[in-house]
């Protein structure tokens, strides 16, 4: 509320000034005049097409286990060395290829590991791997 100065009247003036609120409300106005054509206008954008892929299933690993005297286990399964050219050569074609892991014992000679990676070179098998145990702590 604004008081009168210089005037005689003891009274207060009871009107309040309502200028400053109409500046406030008048830039308002300009600033959403201005803002909202801005806000309504659309951008178009290409957004690339998805394409639904299914998921790939990786095959099963296959697990080679060879024995200190130079037996061949193919998935716990005993074979022979003759034969397993056979079972390389069935899953060699296979696509994507299965991953072959090789555990040999520790007493097993290095000929009967080379003997069986030559047989899978052979084969046509691309992904062989060799798995280590750790020995237990006593």
């Amino acid at each position: 509320m604004a008081i009168a100065v210089g005037k005689d009247q003891e009274d207060p003036m009871v009107e309040p000034n309502v200028i400053p609120l109409v500046d406030v409300m008048l830039v308002l106005l300009i600033i959403m005049i201005i803002t909202v054509p801005v806000m309504i206008h659309a951008v178009k954008i290409d957004l690339p097409k998805e394409v639904n892929r299914p998921t790939e299933t990786k095959p099963e690993n296959i697990n080679l286990s060879i024995d200190f005297d130079g037996g061949i286990y193919w998935n716990d399964n005993g074979v022979s060395r003759d034969s397993l050219l056979d079972y390389v050569l069935q899953e060699a074609v296979k696509d994507p290829q299965p991953e072959v892991h090789i555990r040999a014992d520790k007493r097993a000679r290095y000929e009967y590991v080379a003997d069986t990676l030559y047989v899978l070179q052979r084969g046509g098998m691309r992904k062989v791997g060799f798995i280590a145990e750790r020995p237990k702590s006593e």
